[in-house]
C-alpha cells in the first residue's frame, strides 16, 4: 500500500507560540497520522528571529512527546540575511530543512531568494547531512535547482514542495498542478503546500497524482470545513488522513517517513 507523509506546519505566522500548547497539539497530530512538523525560528509573540532558542525549546518540548521528525524552515519573509535564516540548521535535532528556490511575490512583499542565497543555504544544509526541502513557487524555480545542482552535491532523495495559493505565485487549480508537476525530475519525490486553503479538493488531487507529502496546518490554512475552522492542527490531521485512507491508501508512520526520505534520526 502506497504511503503519503503528512506534514504538519502547525504555527500561523505572527500567532504568539506556547511551547507547551503547542507540543501537545503536535503530540496529537502525530497520534492522528502526522509524521513531520515544520517550524520557523520564532519568539514567544511569533514574530521570526536569528535566536535560534526558543524553536529549539518548541522542538524539544514536542520531542518529549512524540519522535516526529523534525524540519527547520529557513523561510520566511523577513529582513534577515540568508546567514540568520539558515541559523535554525545548528540545531542537532533538524533531520530536514526547506530550502526556497527563488525571489517570488507573497501577497503585497518581495519574498528575496537570489542565486547566492540559494547556493549558501544548499550548501549549509547538505554539509549537516540534512534533507531539504525545496520549495518552489513557480515552475522556474525547479529549473534554478537544476542549475544550482550542477555547481555542487545535493542530498538524495531531492524533494520538491509545491507551494500553490499565495497571491503572486501558482494557485491552486487541477491545471496549474499539472503543469508544475510535470516539471519536477523523475528521480525526485514531490509534495504539496496550499495556502490559504478553503477546500480539501485540490489536497485530494495532489495525492491522486502521486504526492509523496501533503503539508497541512495552521501556517497555511485552518479551514475545515464550510463555515468552521479548526481549534487545534490535530483536527486538520484527522482530514487529511481520512481523506488519504478513503482514498485506499495510507499515511507514514514515523518510521515509514524516515525510510521514505532516507533520514537518519538525529
Amino acid at each position: 500500500m502506497r504511503k503519503v507523509i503528512v506534514s504538519l506546519a502547525p504555527v500561523r505566522a505572527g500567532d504568539a507560540v506556547d511551547a507547551n500548547a503547542l507540543a501537545e497539539d503536535v503530540k496529537k497530530s502525530v497520534d492522528a497520522g502526522a509524521a513531520m512538523c515544520h517550524l520557523h525560528c520564532r519568539k514567544p509573540d511569533g514574530n521570526l528571529t536569528a535566536d535560534i532558542s526558543y524553536m529549539e525549546e518548541c522542538f524539544e518540548a514536542i520531542l518529549k512527546k512524540t519522535d516526529v521528525v523534525v524540519q527547520a524552515s529557513t523561510g520566511g519573509f523577513s529582513d534577515l540575511t540568508i546567514e540568520e535564516r539558515c541559523n535554525p540548521l545548528n540545531y542537532e535535532k533538524v533531520e530536514s530543512a526547506s530550502l526556497n528556490g527563488g525571489s517570488t511575490n507573497l501577497g503585497e512583499a518581495v519574498y528575496r531568494n537570489s542565486f547566492d542565497d540559494i547556493r549558501y543555504c544548499a550548501s549549509e544544509v547538505y554539509k549537516r547531512g540534512i534533507l531539504p526541502e525545496t520549495e518552489v513557487f513557480d515552475i522556474g524555480m525547479i529549473h534554478n535547482m537544476k542549475l544550482v545542482e550542477k555547481e555542487q552535491p545535493f542530498a538524495e532523495p531531492k524533494l520538491f514542495n509545491l507551494v500553490f495559493g499565495h497571491k503572486g505565485g501558482m494557485q491552486a487549480t487541477p491545471e496549474m498542478l499539472s503543469a508544475f508537476r510535470s516539471f519536477v525530475p523523475q528521480d525526485a519525490l514531490w509534495g504539496v503546500t496550499h495556502f490559504g486553503r478553503d477546500n480539501w479538493t485540490f489536497l485530494a488531487a495532489a495525492i491522486a497524482m502521486g504526492a509523496t507529502v501533503v503539508r497541512i496546518g495552521f501556517e497555511d490554512s485552518a479551514y475545515l470545513e464550510e463555515g468552521k475552522s479548526a481549534e487545534y492542527n490535530y483536527q486538520l490531521v484527522e482530514k487529511i488522513v481520512a481523506l488519504i485512507r478513503a482514498m485506499g491508501l495510507d499515511a507514514a508512520t514515523l518510521q515509514e517517513a524516515r525510510e521514505i526520505l532516507h533520514l537518519k534520526k538525529r
